[in-house]
């Protein structure tokens, strides 16, 4: 596995593609941290190995939501929400406040496409994200999850001048 660690991309690619069966641990590390790898093509076909391998690797993808990097984070919560893990949403939603707002927006996105009810208040909450990426998150998991907001707070919400925002406001409306 020393080509994962080499420095030509296509070489990397190529692997990574015949890697969607892989149980084993070690090599699943080097997957997972290729996550964070300097191109994005590497770490979209790290992210589709992992998300199309039909091993139980949710453990070291729980494990990895511990990473040092933002990346690592970030693409292994949308990995486990890819793969309907359903038993990783109490992990999930303990990076509902990261300090990336990348992983904060994932965050928010993988809990909305899992349905978690159980994040309703950090979806509203996430409403006032200093990021808008997040708040655009925090608009669609609430449409996913047909959280009703008030017009008060759509009128609140409303102020951003942003036609994104504004196109998920009024789906929200039309509940």
């Amino acid at each position: 596995m020393e080509i994962l660690e080499s420095d030509n991309s296509k070489e990397k690619i190529k692997i990574l593609e015949r890697l969607d069966t892989v149980d084993n641990p070690e090599i699943l590390e080097k997957i997972i941290s290729k996550l964070n790898d300097d191109d994005i093509q590497v770490r979209g076909e790290a992210f589709s190995a992992l998300v199309l391998n039909k091993n139980k690797i949710s453990n070291f993808l729980i494990d990895s939501l511990k990473s040092t990097s933002k990346n690592i984070r970030g693409y292994a919560v949308l990995v486990l929400a890819n793969r309907k893990e359903m038993s990783a949403i109490h992990e999930i939603i303990k990076l509902a406040n990261d300090e990336s707002s990348m992983v904060r927006s994932c965050v928010i996105g993988a809990l909305g496409h899992l349905r978690a009810q159980e994040a309703q208040e950090i979806f509203l909450k996430s409403l006032s994200d200093s990021n808008l990426e997040v708040r655009k998150s925090a608009l669609q998991s609430i449409i996913n999850l047909n959280v009703s907001l008030s017009d008060e707070k759509i009128r609140e919400i409303n102020t951003e001048n942003d036609l994104e925002i504004e196109k998920l406001l009024l789906k929200i409306k039309k509940k």
